[in-house]
């Protein structure tokens, strides 16, 4: 473990009730990656309103330039993650892009913080120190996490980079651009792990929020292994278990912590669809008291679960964890975005996978689809219903509800309840169900 030391700054004394509340009002917002950019919807007491505001390097206040290193894309909110870094009431959106040339460095990568206020986000927007070495395809800000991993009570902010992984602590400061402590923690003490995604949550039973980074190692032959890295919150961010959860030839970072059998611990779900020649699969691994303690899988194989098991499915290209039935045990929302619908290839459908006591099964399980009955259209050859989807309670009733839509598409938002999810009551809303989880 390296330190950077960076300036440090105080934190008010109010944070924000919700980490994705930009303006303070008392509802949960949504910041979903765009080409190039990100944009925000602001919600109301029904879900996502109507009010909105795209962000890119060429807004006003936003530091950076668009499409600097010189390619057609770029790669400027690509990641995103939200949390009242200041602590004045208003969650704030940290920023990655990978791509951002720094001085003559390609893609030596930046991470922005866009500041929250009364009015939402803004033109007020601060660079954090990068980490590691300045040199070229650093790939700073690959992957972004927030939470509270030493257990101080304060906002902090664990960016990821193409060789470790950094966590500012809590002290950010929107005036001098400050941050608390700043510890780097090298995967595999600096073997040829490569970082790709950070997922975090409560894993153990103490207050400190806990981090999963994931990453690959080769394996050989073209293939790789795809690797959870435990880093456990607290005092002192401390390394844990690496367990491989894949072999293949494609890198899954889709996945979500979540207590599914309300023991304590919280769970990693990580979708892997590349699984037996894409069939697809959900790996769990289960949390203890030092961390992952265990592991299960499912499929489309599994008791209970809709659809057969199909080359190409894709099960687990997507996932989000919520209630959906208020029975005090998080469900989850799987992907099979390469599910063929009658005569529709690829035209997709999402699962519904229930917790309880044992965990995630498929007993209740529901699966839906553009066929099922007061679902509005109808399947289509390669328009995946539901390649983008999210569970949450957007009209604050104590039920998750699902947005399932294709890619960077207005979404169907099919409303949670006592049995689950449900269709009477779906409609559309003007927002991809990308956001942040």
């Amino acid at each position: 473990m390296l330190a950077v030391s960076t300036g440090v700054a105080t934190a008010a004394a109010k944070p924000a009730v919700y980490a994705d509340d930009f303006n303070g009002d008392g509802f949960r917002d949504y910041a979903t990656p765009d080409l190039a950019g990100f944009t925000v919807t602001y919600g109301t007491a029904k879900g996502p309103g109507t009010k909105t505001r795209s962000f890119t390097q060429d807004s006003p206040g936003i530091p950076g330039k668009a499409g600097d290193d010189g390619e057609e894309w770029d790669a400027f909110g690509r990641s995103l993650a939200n949390a009242d870094f200041n602590g004045d009431g208003y969650a704030d959106l940290a920023v990655g892009d990978m791509s951002e040339k720094v001085g003559k460095r390609s893609s030596r990568g930046a991470v922005t913080i866009v500041w929250g206020s009364k009015s939402g986000l803004g033109s007020k927007a601060t660079l954090i120190p990068a980490g590691g070495k300045p040199k070229a395809d650093r790939y700073f800000g690959m992957a972004l996490a927030t939470g509270d991993f030493n257990g101080d009570g304060k906002a902090d902010l664990a960016v990821s980079d193409a060789y470790s992984v950094y966590i500012y602590r809590g002290g950010f400061s929107s005036k001098t651009g400050g941050t608390g402590k700043v510890t780097e923690h090298r995967p595999g003490g600096g073997s040829d792990f490569s970082p790709f995604g950070l997922v975090a949550g409560q894993v153990t039973k103490d207050k400190a929020t806990d981090l999963y980074v994931l990453g690959a190692e080769s394996e050989g032959d073209f293939k790789m292994r795809s690797v959870a890295w435990f880093l456990r919150g607290g005092a002192t961010v401390k390394p844990g278990a690496s367990t491989t959860y894949a072999v293949s030839d494609w890198l899954s970072t889709v996945a979500v912590v979540a207590d599914f059998d309300r023991d304590g611990y919280g769970d990693l779900a990580i979708g892997d669809p590349d699984h037996r020649k894409s069939t697809g699969a959900v790996t769990v691994l289960r949390g203890g008291k030092s961390g992952p303690a265990g592991s299960y899988r499912l499929t489309q194989s599994t008791k209970g679960v809709a659809t057969a098991a199909t080359k190409g499915d894709s099960f687990g290209g997507g996932i989000s964890a919520g209630d959906v039935d208020k029975d005090g045990y998080p469900d989850l929302a799987v992907s099979a975005s390469g599910e063929k619908v009658g005569k529709a290839e690829n035209a997709g459908g999402v699962h519904i996978l229930r917790g309880g006591a044992k965990g995630l099964t498929g007993a209740r399980s529901q699966w839906f689809t553009r066929a099922t009955p007061g679902v509005p259209g109808e399947p289509r050859e390669n328009v995946p219903f539901g390649e983008s989807l999210r569970l949450r309670d957007l009209d604050q009733d104590g039920y998750a509800d699902l947005l399932a839509s294709e890619f960077a598409t207005k979404s169907q938002l099919l409303p949670g309840g006592k049995d689950g999810i449900g269709t009477a009551g779906t409609r559309e809303v003007p927002l991809s169900a990308d956001f942040v989880e």
